[in-house]
């Protein structure tokens, strides 16, 4: 009995220990000299684009404030200069004495932990001729050969990716061009506080090589000559306390070692936050994620895999502002992957940015994996970001998130599956052309039909010789106060493709519609018969 009675109290003792991010109210004695903290390239990266080489934010943490929590706290772990805090475990006895402190502006409750945004794994030893053909898509879909005919890979510039665990990435051959050209500027495990990562969970591994891998001379990914930093930030089983704290620790780590882009491909949903947290101010690190677009840093985030399940909505960090977030298209049809999650933000903002394949080939501890998820889009489009902005050094991080969104195949049209599309590479190597009309609207008494161009309004024949066109156009229903009211994407088969009656729109409600990159919207003006369609040339 007593046994029992010790090991109910222990557990009580367990249960009542929880982690809070304790937010401080100023920095009151601290001083910070940036040219003794920051790497040379910070530096030179601030100056470039005009950036404060410090403010409030890059000051320390109060190590006075920090020393009263440690006095109180079971336990302290990570703080953040960016967002003046510590991350505590705390009974709650010491919470509600913390919270009575002077100097104590907010506590939080941290419940998350990460989930990884993949979705299966096929383990092969031989690039079969299928894989082959999907391995060479997971580029072309983006025109990357376009970046290789042009010698643009990355040179220059310093992607830290965030992860799980990078296990024998140092000695595997799809990535041993990075390592034999010492290409690694800085590695640290957040998890266990030391500086090797090449352990743990092989999903680092993996994303790493969709941004620098080379596999037989065939990209996996289209960065093969920037540089890296590696943080090891989560563990990939459940924990009892998350680590959403190491993810803040790691994009200040990044930012003092000049990184210039972050692909994570980690999400924070449902052990903490509600879908209607997802406006980019709620957790801690879509706040660091907003703070390090501050700063100049283009951050690359995986959207998130709830796309088929009861969240279905965006994970956070890719919820945050001024980041570049990216969802899953499948790459046989190019629709969004079942598995990739909606936008928009709660807060009504474009999510997710762009697109990319979802379904890739990857490096494994012991060869290649052919996987699933925003997980590989997300690293993908960050090594196309990397070449664009070799292309482009003048550019900050925000032009250069503006044009990727330029180039995608969609662009201007955008939905909440999508974004503007899948970036394409010739838009920053090829000369501009005209975009010549692919389908009209007409209007037959209350009828409103979207008909295709002659050239492309044939797709049933060419399938009775052989064919197999895929022609997805776009269309979305915007209310007159330009919130989107539907969206969805349908197969061209036939030249008549779309009809309507006027009676199913509002006065004020606008189709927008892409196919073969054109685009054009009708606005239903209210009357019977209006003389002629309005479009709106984009």
């Amino acid at each position: 009995m007593c046994i029992v009675h010790c090991a109910l109290c222990i557990a009580n003792v367990a249960v009542a220990q929880q982690k809070y991010w304790i937010s401080f109210t100023d920095k009151n004695g601290t001083v910070f000299n940036p040219y003794e903290y920051f790497d040379q390239r910070t530096i030179e990266q601030r100056l470039l684009y005009h950036i404060p080489l410090s403010d409030s934010t890059d000051f320390p943490v109060s190590e006075n404030y920090i020393s009263q929590i440690k006095a109180v706290a079971e336990q302290t772990s990570y703080s953040s200069r960016w967002l003046n805090g510590v991350a505590a475990i705390v009974t709650d006895s010491q919470i509600e004495l913390i919270k009575h402190f002077s100097f104590i502006k907010e506590t939080q409750l941290i419940e998350t932990r990460a989930v990884l945004c993949e979705a299966t794994y096929q383990h092969f030893s031989q690039l079969e001729k299928e894989k082959q053909q999907l391995l060479k898509f997971q580029t072309h879909r983006m025109y990357g050969e376009k970046f290789r005919e042009n010698k643009l890979d990355g040179t220059g510039i310093r992607i830290a990716i965030f992860d799980a665990g990078f296990p024998s990435a140092n000695k595997h051959p799809a990535l041993e061009h990075v390592f034999k050209n010492h290409r690694i500027v800085a590695t640290y495990d957040f998890v266990k506080k030391k500086e090797d990562v090449y352990s743990h969970n092989s999903h680092g591994l993996a994303t790493f090589s969709c941004i620098a891998g080379v596999l037989d001379s065939i990209n996996i990914g289209l960065a093969t000559g920037a540089e890296f930093l590696l943080a090891r930030t989560e563990i990939a089983s459940r924990e009892p306390f998350s680590e959403e704290e190491n993810w803040l620790a790691a994009v200040e780590w990044a930012d003092k070692h000049g990184a210039n882009i972050i692909s994570s491909s980690l999400g924070y949903t449902v052990q903490r936050y509600f879908n209607t947290d997802m406006n980019g101010k709620k957790s801690l690190v879509a706040k660091a994620a907003a703070i390090a677009a501050s700063k100049g840093i283009l951050v690359v985030s995986a959207a998130g895999n709830e796309g088929d399940n009861s969240w279905r909505f965006l994970s956070t960090p890719a919820d945050a502002d001024n980041i570049l977030t990216v969802g899953a298209v499948d790459p046989h049809t190019d629709y969004k992957a079942d598995f990739s999650s909606f936008g928009p933000t709660t807060d009504g903002r474009l999510k997710p940015n762009v697109c990319a394949i979802g379904d890739a080939i990857v490096a494994n501890q012991s060869g290649y994996d052919e996987e699933e998820g925003t997980s590989f889009a997300a690293p993908l489009v960050a090594g196309f970001a990397a070449c664009v902005w070799q292309q482009h050094r003048d550019w900050n991080n925000m032009k250069l998130l503006n044009e990727i969104e330029k180039s995608a195949h969609l662009y201007p049209y955008f939905d909440y599956a999508h974004g503007y599309g899948i970036p394409q590479a010739g838009y920053f190597t090829d000369a501009k052309t005209e975009i010549q009309p692919t389908f009209y609207f007409v209007l037959v008494n209350d009828n409103l039909q979207v008909t295709l161009d002659d050239k492309y309004a044939f797709a049933g024949i060419e399938k009775f010789f052989g064919y197999k066109p895929i022609r997805n156009l776009y269309y979305r229903v915007d209310g007159g106060n330009g919130g989107v009211k539907f969206y969805s994407v349908v197969l061209a088969e036939q030249k008549e493709v779309l009809q309507f009656s006027t009676n199913q729109f509002a006065p004020g409600d606008k189709l927008t519609v892409h196919f073969e990159g054109y685009t054009n919207s009708y606005t239903i003006r209210g009357e019977e018969n209006p003389p002629s369609p309005v479009q709106e040339n984009k």
